[in-house]
This record gives C-alpha cells, sequence and structure tokens, in this order.
C-alpha cells in the first residue's frame, strides 16, 4: 500500500510538474510608444511637425489682427464712431469666418498627412516581424497591444517588451 501511495504521489508531481512547464507568458507592447520612437527623426515627421507649426503661426497672426481689430472697434465705440465701429463689427466677421475656415482646411491637410505616417505599411511590417522576434526570443506566447487596454484587465509591467522592440528596431 505504502508502494502504491508513493507511485501515485511521484506520479502526481510529474503530471503538475509537466503542467507548470508550460506557463504561457504573454507581453505588452506600447505601439504609440514603439510609433513615436521609429519616426521621431523621419523626414516625413518632421515635415508634417513644420507644417504644423507653419499653420499655427499664421493662425497667431490671424487671431491677432481680429484681436486688434476688436480694439479698434471698442475704441470707436467709446469715442462716439458708430460708423467706424460697424466698419469694423463686419470686418471682425469676414476675418474670423476665413480664419474658421483656414483653420478647418489645415486641420484636416494635417490629419490626412498624420494618418498617411501612421498607416505606413512597411512601418508596421517591420514593427510585427520585429515583434514576433522579441516574442520568439524572450520565450513570450502572445504579445498585446497596449492601445487596446480595454481588452487587457491587468499585466505586470515585467511583460512590457516595448523598449526591447525599440532596441532591436535599432532606435
Amino acid at each position: 500500500m505504502k508502494k502504491f501511495l508513493i507511485i501515485a504521489l511521484v506520479s502526481l508531481f510529474s503530471v503538475f510538474g509537466a503542467f507548470s512547464q508550460q506557463i504561457t507568458r504573454f507581453g505588452v507592447v506600447d505601439t504609440a510608444k514603439v510609433y513615436q520612437a521609429y519616426f521621431r527623426n523621419s523626414a516625413p515627421v518632421r515635415n508634417y511637425e513644420n507644417k504644423k507649426a507653419e499653420f499655427q503661426r499664421e493662425i497667431t497672426k490671424r487671431t491677432e489682427e481680429i484681436q486688434k481689430l476688436k480694439q479698434q472697434k471698442s475704441d470707436a465705440v467709446a469715442s462716439g464712431n458708430d460708423a467706424q465701429a460697424s466698419k469694423l463689427d463686419s470686418d471682425i466677421i469676414k476675418k474670423t469666418d476665413a480664419l474658421t475656415e483656414y483653420a478647418n482646411a489645415k486641420n484636416m491637410e494635417l490629419e490626412s498627412m498624420k494618418n498617411n505616417l501612421q498607416n505606413s505599411d512597411s512601418f508596421y511590417k517591420k514593427l510585427y516581424s520585429t515583434i514576433e522576434r522579441v516574442a520568439e526570443n524572450e520565450g513570450f506566447s502572445m504579445i498585446l497591444s497596449l492601445q487596446q487596454n480595454n481588452a487587457i484587465l491587468w499585466y505586470s509591467s515585467s511583460v512590457d517588451v516595448t523598449d526591447k522592440v525599440i532596441s532591436a528596431l535599432g532606435l
């Protein structure tokens, strides 16, 4: 009976040992962080940032012009010059409408540029092959994106391989 019990216990520990060796490891990658590191110094991103700054300078310039007109209108009203105040009010409305149209058009242009950058097929092909290589080298069974965090209920920072992916990309 003791022999049977010892054999049963040894068998039981062997089964548990086999199961404990098959633990699935998950990893997570902050793809937004990888994206920023990858494109930080690329010409298309610099072009996007330059256009963004150029558009902002123009918006600031036009906003300042409108503010000056508002001040002139206020001065005209204070001095009792209703005709001048009415003309300035008309100019303010025209310039405000033009500024709104400009801002909308430029925001759409910037959004289009940003989408083209983010949907770069060559980047994503390289990203996915790099993630696969890092995951296999590190023994992970699955890598999840932090950008779909509604699917991640909890994770340990020890499974974040973002910096390793950035390093493997040579960044």
